[in-house]
């Protein structure tokens, strides 16, 4: 087994989680913004990208280096032992980005990263023509931050957020891995209830079963680098074996998901159905409004809509404001609102116990948390 340098990319606001979620699969962490850095073999490699639930992707660092000019980015590059990871039929393809550096030109800077791993394949491999590029793909990308540029190659393919169950969404679906932070932050366990009030297609549910069950992910979907040769069938089959032996399939869990579009909550249960989870998830058409239940020390996790227009606007303000007072007549329920709603407290009728900046998309939002009152029973 060989050490790679490995980096998890997050979400602006979700590091501290990725993090969290690396150091409980074994590694010590790094955190810098959007990403954290850790060391790990390939079996590393297969089992992040199986088990993490807020990770955007897993890639591997191949260097890091002061580029001022592109005879420094190209000399750099070659310089890299790229026969390491990449076959003499290799084909990969150079993505790139520029923020506050000399070199702003992203096109000129790909091709010339490409240049210099053709430069360099064709020396080792002891190749005059071209590479013909026919194998497994390696997603290069040169990401250039103040001066220093940084090469690393993909190891996820499809971004994480790619489970394998989401068969149809609505017109603004929550990532399933922001879904699963706001899951994460909460605190839920399986043994208390949970209900997501405005489901959509029902992410937070499907993330929640998930996360109850302690089913895996990134267990029903597949990964570029399961194409590499190097890593090797088994290493993949011992991870999924690991996460098989790891779920909790027969745990009992309350999950419930309500929306008012009758079209949501058929999408959301054909989800749930590919997901494994028809029976285990209940979903029902119904306004927030209307919540009801006898349970206690259960958990609110919703995305409630943001509005665009005018009417909208009024219509959401009104349906907090009801849905605030409501949740008085639970005090032992905890809630959490993902809302790009500034005045959010005021429409709820009371400050939250904490809030936590984070971005749906590129939408700046907090996620107010309303923490509830312990009750007499023993959780």
């Amino acid at each position: 087994m060989t050490k790679y340098q490995l980096v998890a990319t997050a979400a602006m606001g979700l590091e501290s989680i990725v993090a969290q979620e690396v150091q409980e699969l074994g590694y010590e962490t790094r955190v810098e913004n959007g990403k954290v850095y850790f060391e790990g073999d390939e079996t590393a490699i297969a089992r992040c990208n199986l088990w993490l639930r807020v990770a955007d992707r897993v890639k591997i660092v191949v260097g890091s280096f002061p580029a001022h000019t592109f005879d420094q980015l190209f000399e750099s590059t070659k310089s890299i032992d790229w026969e390491k990871y990449l076959p003499v039929d290799a084909a990969f393809p150079v993505s790139g980005k520029s923020v506050k550096s000399k070199l702003y030109s992203v096109p000129d800077c790909q091709a010339i990263v490409k240049k210099a791993i053709v430069e360099r394949m064709k020396i080792h491999y002891k190749r005059l023509g071209f590479l013909d590029e026919s194998g497994a793909t390696y997603k290069i990308e040169v990401s250039i931050l103040k001066d220093v540029a940084t090469l690393t190659i993909d190891t996820s393919g499809a971004g994480l957020h790619k489970r394998g169950y989401r068969q149809t969404q609505g017109e603004a679906p929550l990532k399933e891995t922001l879904a699963a932070a706001l899951i994460k932050v909460s605190k839920w366990s399986s043994s208390r209830p949970l209900v997501d009030v405005f489901c959509g297609s029902g992410t937070i549910p499907l993330e929640a079963a998930m996360i109850g069950q302690n089913i895996a992910p990134g267990y029903n979907r597949e990964f570029i680098s399961e194409e590499w040769s190097w890593m090797k069938a088994k290493i993949w089959d011992d991870a999924r074996n690991e996460a098989d032996d790891l779920a909790k399939y027969d745990e009992p869990l309350e999950i419930i998901g309500s929306d008012i579009d009758h079209r949501m909550i058929s999408i959301s249960q054909e989800n749930a159905l590919e997901a494994g989870f028809g029976d285990i998830i209940t979903f029902k058409q119904m306004q927030a409004t209307d919540f009801t239940t006898r349970l206690t020390d259960g958990v609110i996790i919703s995305n409630p809509p943001y509005g665009e227009r005018i009417g909208e606007i009024e219509a959401i303000e009104k349906v907090i404001r009801d849905f605030g007072q409501v949740m008085r007549d639970y005090p032992t329920w905890s809630v959490y609102m993902l809302s790009s709603m500034e005045n959010f407290e005021e429409l709820y009728g009371q400050k939250a116990t904490k809030k936590r900046k984070l971005f749906n998309g590129f939408i700046r939002t907090d996620l107010y948390q309303y923490w509830g009152q312990k009750s007499k029973r023993d959780n």
